[in-house]
């Protein structure tokens, strides 16, 4: 199997000596800085000399991730990129996360996105002790989890979340579906958003929300929990999966946060996450660029390589343009994020220009390589397959039109 992987992309090996060539992103004032531009070069290093490899071997056959690569990456401190020093991490902020995430992306999308299941979370639990023990193994990649939020009636509307933690003496009894969980059997722990009570008259249909930590052994399920893989197109390296809960029993202190505030709780965390995944979104289109400037210069018609054609090089260059314009914007949400501001509209902005443009440029990516644009010969149907879905994930890009317009456009009390 590996040995046909290879072959499948087999004009990998050169390509990736040469994608080392192109120059490191530009950080713009006020976001350049010696220590910021060491970690971007470390991050890019590791990604095409690291992760790029094992992507073109195991996403052909929707392998996953090696624990071998995810120790690398915890030593190397991508797991605690927004966890305090104090406890092991590097102690940076959202604008170093997204960075080192769109590095990670370029390579391959499910490892720019595997770090954002530490970063302390499932770590805001109540007792003192076990959330400085918890961030300490976040931190160093012993702590990744999987989100659970959307369920089979409830994907882009959380407030519709029916999943069930009923109490029980000192547990929550968890029952109900959850759908579109990553990593959820190879995780160390599962966060699941619940309804420990329903509104009372007049509340908002989210009130009664509670996020619930349910730690569990890697590589199985516990009892009361079972689930049934997701078959996607792309988005490989880990598994995707639909969730039963039957009766699961979780102590009352793995609850995070306050009681009722768990759809604020998912929302707040949904703003980073929109950046996140506007970085992972520019990386894949990234990828796409850098690959098409190799591939214009190998392939020749008309006894010229097709990259001296002016058609050609304009789509690159627009291409590149689009590219440059989304990590600019991402960039400058993410500072603001640091800066302690909310930027739920700014986010949801981010998260729209960088996906549809990802899904175009990648689009550009396949129909510049022409026919073999549409073969598993090359990365660059990867890249397509992998940004299609960033128009979808972490909120449609019609439920980011809807934030922005709602915040813009106050709806009248009449309408």
């Amino acid at each position: 199997m590996a040995q046909a992987a290879r072959l499948r992309y087999r004009h990998t090996a050169r390509v990736t000596d040469d994608l080392l060539a192109p120059p490191i992103p530009v950080l713009t004032a006020p976001h350049d800085t010696p220590e910021r531009r060491a970690l971007q070069e470390q991050a890019r290093e590791f990604a095409m000399r690291r992760v790029l490899p094992v992507a073109d071997e195991l996403d052909p056959r929707k392998g996953e991730i090696p624990r071998s690569l995810l120790d690398e990456m915890g030593e190397l401190g991508y797991f605690g990129i927004t966890v305090g020093t104090e406890y092991g991490g590097l102690g940076l902020g959202a604008f170093e996360y997204c960075m080192v995430a769109e590095e990670l992306a370029r390579a391959w999308m499910s490892v720019g996105s595997i770090i954002a299941r530490a970063q302390g979370a499932g770590t805001n639990v109540a007792d003192a002790d076990r959330r400085a023990e918890l961030l300490r193994r976040s931190a160093r990649g012993a702590w990744i989890g999987a989100i659970a939020l959307s369920e089979p009636e409830a994907g882009s509307d959380l407030a519709a979340v029916e999943t069930r933690a009923v109490r029980d003496g000192d547990e929550f009894v968890i029952t109900g579906r959850k759908r579109w969980t990553g990593n959820a059997k190879a995780a160390d722990f599962i966060q699941v958003l619940v309804r420990t009570d329903d509104p009372e008259p007049g509340e908002k249909r989210s009130a009664g929300l509670a996020t619930v930590v349910v730690e569990k052994p890697r590589d199985s399920f516990p009892a009361g929990l079972t689930g049934s893989p997701i078959d996607k197109i792309g988005y490989h390296g880990f598994v995707t999966w639909d969730l039963e809960f039957d009766g699961l029993r979780v102590p009352v202190s793995e609850q995070l946060g306050a009681g009722g505030e768990g759809f604020a709780d998912a929302q707040r965390w949904l703003n980073i996450a929109r950046v996140h995944t506007a970085a992972r979104a520019v990386g894949l289109a990234r990828a796409a660029v850098e690959d098409c400037i190799v591939y214009l210069q190998q392939r020749r018609q008309f006894e010229h390589p097709i990259g001296d054609f002016q058609a050609v090089r304009f789509t690159l260059a627009t291409m590149a343009a689009r590219v440059e314009q989304a990590r600019s914007f991402y960039q400058h949400v993410a500072h603001r994020l640091d800066q302690g501001e909310p930027c739920e509209r700014e986010a949801a902005m981010a998260k729209l220009v960088a996906t549809e443009m990802a899904a175009e440029v990648t689009a550009d990516g396949i129909q510049l390589h022409g026919g073999n644009g549409y073969t598993t010969e090359h990365q660059v149907e990867r890249h397509w397959r992998d940004a299609r879905l960033t128009t979808i994930f972490e909120g449609t890009s019609e439920i980011q039109k809807k934030i922005i317009a709602d915040r813009l456009l106050p709806r009248s009390p009449l309408g």
